[in-house]
């Protein structure tokens, strides 16, 4: 009997970590679909508020970085101009470091 209970264990956690992997390694839309069907079969067993943040979940787009919007790095990054402000090459942005050649210095 305990080796029934072994296996099974180790099939789930065998079956938790693909699934897992396949969440965090797959396509977004799978995720989205995926947290959708959660969210109708959390409605059926009467979990409203957990179907609610599965519902939002899955209607939610990522952001950023991640591929949700499709505009990563087009933005221009606001620029104040003034007597102090030096204009900035194109293909720049205000969070550059310039640093002058003449204080690079060798390492030891």
């Amino acid at each position: 009997m305990n080796s029934v209970i072994d296996n099974s264990l180790v099939g789930l956690a065998l079956l938790g970590s693909a699934g897992y992997a396949l969440l965090s390694l797959g396509p977004r839309s799978l995720r989205r679909r995926l947290l959708a069907a959660l969210s109708r079969v959390t409605v059926s067993l009467g979990l409203r508020r957990t179907a609610q943040r599965l519902a939002a979940a899955s209607a939610g787009k990522a952001h950023r970085a991640c591929g949700g919007c499709d505009s990563c790095g087009s933005e221009q990054s606001p620029t104040t101009e003034g007597p102090s402000r030096i204009k900035e090459p194109v293909g720049t942005s205000a969070a550059d470091v310039r640093v002058p050649v003449a204080k690079i210095g060798r390492r030891a």
